[in-house]
């Protein structure tokens, strides 16, 4: 994927200087607070030290400026990140401007190892995640590590395509369809609302597609093997691999993500098109 000399977007919100040990709640008079709280109810303040230490190690501090030094490797992707963010504000603005509406730029978010979002507590373990709460792409860079030795799918327009299907859910939140999706929880049973699911996250994936297309088409930003890098990535995650990889066995009715093949053929279709309203999953019956 071609990105030098490209602009990056300034939308990046970097927490990947955070200490283990956090300050939490506020800071440390807080904290003093809550120990002399604890302790005028007849509490031992070295218990109450305990609990605080407790409730900061999940939040997360900003270590300050010059605390950790980043590889150039590290550097380089972060880079290509912002890169690719800017990309795609480019195309959704276009886009959306197309059809009369004013396209919110979201903040993607970088972290390590854990992070506090609008929509809770989540480690590098969750994978990228958006929060339609804060608007927020959530990215721990070593999932791309992940991707290349767990996954099987190297390549940066692989990494490419994480980030635009994580906007491509940012795209939903704005149409109004992902508040759409969330009112049916409380009135379907899970089988039911994991199907949902999986059509919003399969539509999320024509949307990466309908990106790609726009970015090949006003920058051309691919290179050879580029769009096998993306295919490959949208299989490597389908839910039916994840599961016969983790568990040995598949269970489609626990299907949140939809199959290799399905998350394969709705980027592509994506690709193809370019047609931003013409990923209707919810409209197709059978999937």
């Amino acid at each position: 994927m071609r990105t030098e000399g490209r602009r990056e977007s300034t939308n990046v919100e970097d927490r990947r200087r955070v200490s283990g040990r956090a300050m939490g709640l506020g800071g440390g008079l807080i904290g003093l607070i809550v120990v002399i709280v604890f302790t005028l109810l007849g509490g031992d303040p070295r218990q109450a030290a305990k609990l605080v230490e407790g409730l900061e190690q999940g939040q997360g501090r900003q270590a300050p400026a010059g605390d950790q030094q980043f590889s150039p490797a590290e550097q380089e992707m972060a880079r290509f990140v912002r890169v690719v963010l800017a990309d795609t504000e480019d195309v959704w603005n276009e886009l959306f401007n197309q059809r009369g509406a004013g396209y919110r730029e979201p903040t993607l978010v970088l972290f390590t190892q854990r992070v506090q979002s609008a929509c809770g507590f989540a480690s590098a373990a969750t994978g990228p995640f958006y929060c339609p709460l804060d608007q927020k792409v959530y990215l721990d860079l070593s999932f791309f590590d992940e991707m290349e030795q767990r996954f099987k799918a190297p390549g940066d327009f692989a990494r490419a395509y994480v980030v635009a299907h994580e906007i491509g859910h940012h795209v939903q939140n704005l149409l109004g369809i992902t508040d759409q999706v969330h009112a049916q929880q409380g009135q379907l049973n899970k089988v039911e609302y994991n199907r949902l699911s999986v059509r919003l996250e399969l539509q999320a994936d024509y949307l990466a597609g309908v990106w790609a297309h726009h970015a090949q088409k006003n920058w051309q930003i691919l290179e050879p093997n580029d769009i096998k890098e993306a295919l490959n990535a949208a299989a490597a995650i389908g839910d039916d691999r994840l599961q016969r990889q983790t568990q040995g066995y598949v269970v489609p009715e626990s299907f949140t993500h939809g199959t290799s093949e399905q998350r394969v053929e709705w980027f592509y279709k994506g690709l193809q098109s370019g047609d931003m309203a013409g990923g209707n999953t919810f409209e197709v019956r059978d999937l």
